[in-house]
C-alpha cells in the first residue's frame, strides 16, 4: 500500500548541504522532512570520515551561520571534539579538524532540535508533477514505496536525480562528460606526529616517488596526502583518487570502490614498511564507499564564472563569502590543482540566483549542484560553502511557502538579510574583515 505524507518543505540528501536547508527551513517554523539514502547524514563527510571542512574561514574569518553553530558546538564540547588549524594544502586558509562520530552526533541533535523529520536509508525515486511544479517525490523505504506531499522541494542530493527528472537542463562535469576523480579515504592510528611529520616536503613525493617506481603504489599517487586527524598521533589519508567515473552510475560506483579498497590496503601497507613514523601504526576508518566531488550542474538563473570570482565579485545577492583556490582533482588526464582563484587577502560571494532554476516554481538546489563552469566548481564546492548554500535556500524556500510564491519571485535581497540576521558575515555590503577573527578563540 503506498504510504502518502505531507511536509512544508522536502529537502532531498543529507549531505552538507542537505542539513543546512533542513535546519534554517525548520528553524523558520516550517514542516521540514529529510530524506537521505544512506544511514548517515554528512555526505562526504560520512563518506570519507575525517575529511576536513575546509573554507569556512576566508581571510581568516568565519562564515558564520549554521556553519558557526555547528563548529562552535563542537569546539565547545568537554572534551572539544574540533578545532580550527591551518590547511596542509597549498592555498588554504584554517579549516576545521572534527571528531567523525561527534560531527554526526552534533548534525542529528541539531536537526531533531529544530523538529526536522529524518528518514534514513530512504530513496527519493521520482518527482510527481502537475505542469511545472513538483507537488510530491515517490520514494521507498525498507517497508516499502511512500510518497511525500510537499510544498517546496529542495535538491541536495549531490546527483540531481529529482531536478533532472523534473525536467531542469544540466550538464556533466566539464560539459564534455569529464568529472573530477572520487576518493576513497581512510586513517592511520598510532603514527607519531613528530616522526611521521618531520620532513619539509607536506605532499612525501620522495616516498610516493619510491613506492610507484617499485610498483607498489598507484601511478596517480605521485603526492601523498596525510593530515593530522584530529585525535593525537592519527594521520588521515585523503589520497587514493580514482579518474574516470561516472558518480551517477550505482556500477561504476561499486567497482570504483573496490578498486580503491586495493588502493588503500597498498598504502597502508607501503606507508607500514617504507615511511618514518607508520612503523606500528594500522589502517582503520576506511570509508564505506567513494566520495564523489561532481556530476551534474543544473541550470539555474545564474551561473557562476571562473572570471568573476577571479575578481573577487561581491555579488548582490551573495549569500556566503569564499577565498577556496581551484581545488581540481584529476579530471580526464589532469592533474591535481590548488591554484588561487582570487588574491590573498580578497574573496568572493557565491550568488544565491545560482541555486534557482529558470523555470519550476517550487524548486531549489544547493551544494554541489549549483549552477558555475568548471573552474568556478572547483573553488565553490567545499563543505562549509555547501552547508552555506543548503542554509540559504531553507530560508528561501520558507519564504516562498509561506507567501505562496515561485522561487523566481523572491527578492534576494531579503534573503541576504534574513541570512545576515542569522549571523552569515560578509554579505549584503558588508565586508568580512569587518567582523573580529574567530581562529584564537577556537584553535587549541
Amino acid at each position: 500500500m503506498q504510504r502518502k505524507i505531507e511536509t512544508d518543505v522536502l529537502v532531498i540528501g543529507g549531505g552538507t548541504a542537505g542539513f543546512g536547508a533542513a535546519f534554517a527551513a525548520a528553524s523558520r517554523g516550517a514542516r521540514v522532512r529529510l530524506v537521505e539514502g544512506t544511514s548517515k547524514i554528512g555526505g562526504v563527510m560520512a563518506f570519507c570520515p575525517g575529511m576536513p571542512w575546509g573554507g569556512g574561514f576566508p581571510i581568516g574569518r568565519s562564515i558564520g551561520g549554521v556553519f558557526d553553530t555547528l563548529t562552535t558546538m563542537l569546539c565547545t564540547m568537554q572534551p572539544p571534539s574540533a578545532e580550527v588549524r591551518p590547511s596542509t594544502l597549498a592555498n588554504f586558509g584554517a579549516e576545521v579538524i572534527y571528531d567523525h562520530e561527534a560531527a554526526v552526533f552534533a548534525m542529528f541533535q541539531m536537526l531533531e532540535d529544530a523538529g526536522v523529520e529524518v528518514h534514513l536509508s530512504t530513496f527519493a525515486s521520482a518527482p510527481v508533477m502537475e505542469g511545472a511544479r513538483i507537488v510530491a517525490v515517490d520514494c521507498h523505504d525498507r517497508t516499502g514505496p511512500l510518497t511525500i506531499a510537499a510544498g517546496m522541494v529542495i535538491d541536495c542530493s549531490g546527483d540531481g536525480d529529482i531536478s533532472a527528472k523534473a525536467g531542469v537542463p544540466f550538464a556533466l562535469g566539464d560539459g564534455r562528460g569529464n568529472m573530477m576523480g572520487v576518493t576513497l579515504s581512510f586513517s592511520m592510528l598510532g603514527a607519531p606526529w613528530e616522526q611521521v611529520f618531520a620532513g619539509d616536503d607536506p605532499y612525501f613525493t620522495k616516498e610516493a616517488a619510491r613506492g610507484i617506481a617499485e610498483g607498489r603504489l598507484h601511478p596517480d599517487l605521485a603526492k601523498l596526502y596525510l593530515m593530522r586527524g584530529f585525535h593525537r598521533d592519527t594521520v588521515f589519508c585523503n589520497s587514493v583518487h580514482i579518474r574516470g567515473v561516472d558518480g551517477t552510475d550505482p556500477q561504476q560506483v561499486a567497482r570504483a570502490t573496490q578498486e580503491g579498497r586495493r588502493r588503500c590496503r597498498q598504502l597502508a601497507q607501503f606507508l607500514v614498511e617504507c615511511v618514518p613514523g607508520f612503523e606500528h601504526a594500522r589502517m582503520s576508518e576506511l570509508g564505506p564507499t567513494i566520495g564523489v566531488r561532481e556530476t551534474r550542474k543544473l541550470e539555474a538563473v545564474h551561473r557562476i564564472l571562473a572570471q568573476d570570482l577571479a575578481a573577487a565579485t561581491k555579488f548582490a545577492d551573495g549569500i556566503v563569502c569564499c577565498d577556496n583556490p581551484i581545488d581540481d582533482v584529476m579530471r580526464s588526464d589532469t592533474a591535481m590543482t590548488h591554484d588561487a582563484i582570487v588574491a590573498e587577502g580578497s574573496y568572493y560571494t557565491i550568488p544565491f540566483q545560482a541555486m534557482v532554476p529558470r523555470a519550476l516554481p517550487n524548486l531549489l538546489f544547493a551544494g554541489r549542484l549549483v549552477c558555475a563552469d568548471p573552474a568556478a566548481f572547483a573553488s565553490v564546492r567545499g563543505m562549509p560553502q555547501c552547508m552555506a548554500m543548503g542554509e540559504a535556500v531553507g530560508i528561501a524556500a520558507t519564504m516562498a511557502h509561506t507567501r505562496g510564491l515561485a522561487v523566481q519571485a523572491l527578492d534576494p535581497a531579503e534573503v541576504v538579510s534574513a541570512l545576515a540576521a542569522r549571523g552569515v558575515r560578509g554579505i549584503g555590503g558588508e565586508a568580512l574583515a569587518d567582523y573580529a577573527p574567530a581562529l584564537e578563540q577556537m584553535t587549541l
